[in-house]
C-alpha cells in the first residue's frame, strides 16, 4: 500500500485546525497528518498581559479538549457559571446559572494563543505529525477518479499528496478559493472591538450581554485573582466603530462604561483596540473529492453568542469521528460518503445556527418602538418559562 494512502493533510493551524490534526494523529496513529499553517509557530513564551481574542467554550468544546488532553496544559482561563443578557433600550432581561442544569459552569472563557500554544506543543509530542508553520499553499491539485490522490504545492516548493485534504485556514480560505468552492457572503456594516479591560468591580464569574440596536456590547470574565478583568466584545455600525477606534484610552473607557450602564461601575483601564470587520459566510458545499471545509472555512457568523469557534469545534468532532469510522471499516480516506456523512451532519446545523444569529442581529437592530415592546415581551416570557430557559441553556452549552 502507497504510504501516502494513510495520510491526511490539514491547512491552518489555528484552534479548528490544530485541534482537528491532533485528534486525528491521536486516534490513528498509522496515519501521518501534516498540518500547514501560514503564520509562524505559536511563540513558546507569550507577551505580557491577555491576548486580545478570547473564545467562549461551551461544555460540548470544554469536553473535546479535556478528552485530548489540551485542558491541563492551558496555563490560563476562567469558567463562568452565570450568565445576564439585557436589552438596553427596554427591560427585558435574561439570567442563566450553571445550577438551573445541575452543571458546575456553562463554559470557558480562554485566550486564543494560550490554547493554540497547548495543542502545538502536543502535536509536537507525536511521531506521526509534520508541523510546517510558516508555509503558505500556492497551488491545489484535487483527486480525481484518475488520481487518488490530492496534492497541494508548497512556497517552498515541495510537493505533498493525500487522499484526504482538510481546510481549515480562516474565513479567507485561499484553500476554499483555489478548490473553487463559492460562498454566500455579506458584511454587516458593522466592526466588532476587541480588548481586554479592568474594572470597579468584579466581574463575577459571569458573562454579560447588553444588547442595543447599534450591535451587542459582552463583557466576558478572565483569569485574574482580582476578577476585576474582562474581555469585551463591542459590535458597532462602521461610523460608530471608527469614532470609537480614534479615542484616546480615558475617554473610550468613559464611552464604555456608559455603554455598559456601569453594570461593574467604571472602567478603570484598557488595553489596545482591536477593529475586526463582520462578515458571514457560509460555503454553499463543504466537500469536494478528497476535500473538505471546517470551521470559519465553511462558515462564518456573528460574534453576538460567541457560539463561531464552537460550531468549527464541532466540525472537527464529526469529521474526526466519520475518519475514524473509515479506518476501523478499511474505507479509503479519500470516499466521497465520508465527507457526505460530515455534510449531512454539520451543514443543517450551521445554518440553523446563522439563521439564528442573524434573527437575533436584526430583531435587537430594530429601532421601531413596536418591535421593542414585543422584543421585551418575548424575553420577559422566556425568563418566565423555566423550560424555555433550560433549552436555550442546552443549546449554549453544546448538548
Amino acid at each position: 500500500m502507497d504510504a501516502n494512502s494513510q495520510a491526511i493533510i490539514v491547512v491552518g493551524g489555528g484552534l479548528v485546525g490544530a485541534t482537528t490534526a491532533l485528534s486525528l494523529a491521536q486516534s490513528a496513529s498509522r496515519t501521518q497528518v501534516t498540518l500547514i499553517d501560514a503564520a509562524p509557530a505559536p511563540a513558546v513564551s507569550l507577551p505580557a498581559g491577555f491576548d486580545p481574542r478570547v473564545v467562549a467554550l461551551n461544555t460540548a468544546s470544554y469536553n473535546d479538549l479535556q478528552r485530548l488532553g489540551i485542558w491541563p496544559q492551558v496555563s490560563r482561563h476562567c469558567a463562568y457559571q452565570h450568565m445576564k443578557v439585557w436589552d438596553g433600550q427596554g427591560t427585558g432581561s435574561l439570567s442563566f446559572s450553571a445550577a438551573d442544569t445541575h452543571s458546575h459552569e456553562l463554559g470557558h472563557i480562554v485566550e486564543n494563543r494560550l490554547l493554540v500554544l497547548a495543542l502545538w506543543r502536543a502535536l509536537e509530542q507525536l511521531p506521526n505529525v509534520r508541523l510546517l508553520p510558516h508555509t503558505r499553499v500556492e497551488a491545489l491539485q484535487l483527486a480525481d477518479r484518475q488520481r487518488s490522490l490530492g496534492e497541494v504545492t508548497l512556497n517552498s516548493g515541495e510537493t505533498l499528496a493525500a487522499p484526504l485534504i482538510l481546510a481549515a485556514d480562516g474565513a479567507q480560505s485561499p484553500l476554499r478559493q483555489l478548490a473553487g468552492i463559492r460562498t454566500r457572503h455579506w458584511s454587516y456594516g458593522q466592526t466588532a472591538i476587541v480588548t481586554s479591560v479592568q474594572t470597579e468591580l468584579p466581574h463575577q464569574h459571569t458573562a454579560w450581554q447588553r444588547f442595543d440596536t447599534q450591535g451587542p456590547l459582552a463583557f466576558l470574565p478572565l483569569a485574574e485573582p482580582s476578577q476585576c478583568f474582562s474581555s469585551i466584545v463591542w459590535s458597532l455600525d462602521e461610523a460608530a466603530a471608527q469614532a470609537v477606534m480614534t479615542m484616546d484610552d480615558p475617554t473610550f473607557c468613559q464611552a464604555l462604561g456608559r455603554a455598559f450602564e456601569q453594570r461593574l461601575g467604571a472602567v478603570l483601564h484598557t488595553d489596545a483596540r482591536v477593529a475586526i470587520p463582520l462578515h458571514q459566510c457560509h460555503a454553499v458545499q463543504y466537500y469536494l473529492p478528497g476535500f473538505a471545509l471546517l470551521g470559519d472555512a465553511a462558515h462564518s457568523i456573528h460574534p453576538l453568542a460567541g457560539q463561531g469557534v464552537n460550531l468549527g469545534l464541532a466540525d472537527a468532532r464529526v469529521l474526526c469521528a466519520e475518519i475514524q469510522r473509515a479506518l476501523v471499516r478499511g474505507i479509503p480516506l479519500g470516499h466521497s460518503a465520508i465527507l457526505a456523512r460530515y455534510q449531512r451532519q454539520r451543514m443543517g446545523h450551521n445554518l440553523a445556527a446563522m439563521a439564528a444569529m442573524e434573527g437575533l442581529k436584526r430583531l435587537f437592530g430594530q429601532r421601531s418602538l413596536g418591535v421593542g415592546l414585543l422584543r421585551n415581551l418575548g424575553i420577559q416570557q422566556v425568563a418566565q418559562w423555566p423550560w424555555l430557559k433550560q433549552q436555550f441553556m442546552r443549546m449554549a452549552q453544546g448538548d
